[in-house]
């Protein structure tokens, strides 16, 4: 559909019934949304005679399972209502076009999609990798030409880079693939493009949750097939909001801090001549424990722990909510955080005493939830968010107290989506 004829439709509200599906209640909304979308796509690439296609990709929230992924482990996370957005159409080159909304316009050209070093961190480079992992798998991508906007929030442990890598990969499906790459293969192809292009060591928990939508369990014992089991968890029939915090402290300069985890793990996992964690026997480590100390050191050791009752717990957390027990879950949240906090250290950095950011929430969190709920670290950590379950009756309050702290819009109620990566229309 031509852009003004798509425009004047969502401006119409003739097409809320395409949009209730993903958006629910807020589908009104998401189409006001939609149609600056199509104006700043207009502002930005005039002409208006070709023909556009609308898709949004979700933010994740991880429910259990902190850094378990990339040890091919179990976790469980689930898509949520923030989503990043985008029009696009193909402009008959070898160009690719992505301008996000204030920020620069990611050009990358097809004919070259070598790994670029001085593009590492960057946009481009995950438009770049995307492009070459899409080619790699045998399919042709031509150019195109896109604007997008966002709502995951970004540095919030929500995902925000995963969402775009999945969102490049979705365009490219559905413009020049025929839209029959699955949601692994999407997830697979960002996480490539965020490891080998943007460099940054990451599981594929981010990119699966994203593209896949609802809340999902997974289990990476074959990282090539990881298998997949939908979740059904109604948060508000349980009597609860999921609120994450934003700390205000970004992940610039922390790639260290996120590499050494894996690569921790991974040195505790070759003590007993294997490539990851998961293929280690939890007993013959406790066993091995004096030995992986002084071959380690105590941080990769504890981190190591951390992954063995995480692993189990995510997979615990699963079954306690298809069994309908919410309490339980709760429980096994808490202790989730614990250990994330003690063992796999990565709510505060090392790097400067006076600035922990997530201690200071959590510490806040724990007393004004006085026993109920759950709170945790969210997402890789060391900056970004926290997570917190609370009592419907006490959201008020607790976001009322958060704020305090941590400054005015600083707590977002999130909701699970049930759609993941997506044409939207027309």
């Amino acid at each position: 559909m031509r852009q003004e004829e798509l425009l004047q439709a969502l401006e119409g509200g003739g097409l809320l019934d395409r949009l209730e599906p993903v958006y629910g209640e807020d589908a009104a909304g998401a189409a006001r949304r939609l149609a600056d979308l199509i104006r700043g796509y207009a502002g930005v690439f005039p002409g208006g005679e070709e023909d556009v296609l609308l898709f949004s990709v979700p933010g994740r929230t991880e429910l259990g399972g902190n850094h378990t992924d990339h040890q091919w482990g179990r976790c469980l996370a689930g898509s949520v209502n923030l989503d990043t957005i985008a029009c696009a159409a193909p402009n008959g080159t070898n160009l690719v076009r992505i301008q996000s909304r204030n920020h620069r316009m990611a050009e990358v050209s097809l004919d070259d999609l070598s790994i670029r070093p001085a593009e590492s961190g960057s946009s481009v480079s995950m438009v770049r990798g995307v492009a070459a992992r899409l080619r790699e798998m045998g399919y042709t991508v031509g150019g195109f030409n896109a604007y997008t906007t966002t709502r995951v929030l970004r540095s919030s442990g929500l995902s925000s880079s995963a969402a775009f890598e999945v969102l490049v990969g979705t365009m490219m499906n559905h413009l020049f693939c025929g839209g029959v790459l699955t949601p692994l293969q999407l997830a697979q192809a960002g996480q490539y493009a965020e490891n080998v292009y943007y460099g940054k060591p990451c599981g594929l928990m981010d990119q699966l949750a994203c593209a896949s939508g609802g809340v999902i369990a997974i289990d990476f014992a074959d990282p090539a097939s990881p298998v997949l089991r939908q979740v059904q968890v109604d948060l508000a029939k349980e009597g609860y909001a999921l609120v994450i915090v934003d700390a205000g402290a970004g992940h610039a300069d922390l790639t260290e801090e996120y590499a050494a985890i894996p690569r921790e793990m991974g040195e505790v996992a070759t003590c007993f001549g294997r490539e990851r964690l998961s293929q280690v026997p939890y007993g013959q480590f406790l066993k091995e424990l004096p030995r992986v100390r002084s071959a380690c050191g105590d941080r990769a050791l504890l981190r190591a722990m951390h992954f063995f009752q995480d692993d189990r717990r995510a997979a615990e957390q699963c079954a306690a909510l298809e069994r309908g027990d919410f309490q339980d879950f709760l429980r096994l949240v808490r202790r989730s955080g614990r250990s994330s906090f003690m063992n796999l250290q990565n709510v505060i950095t090392c790097r400067d005493s006076r600035e922990q950011p997530l201690a200071v929430l959590l510490a806040l969190a724990e007393e004004l939830l006085e026993g109920c709920g759950a709170c945790r670290v969210h997402g890789g950590g060391f900056a970004g968010t926290i997570q917190a379950f609370v009592p419907l009756d006490r959201t008020e309050a607790f976001t009322r107290g958060m704020e305090a702290l941590a400054g005015a819009g600083a707590c977002h109620v999130l909701s699970i989506r049930s759609t993941g990566a997506a044409v939207l229309l027309p």
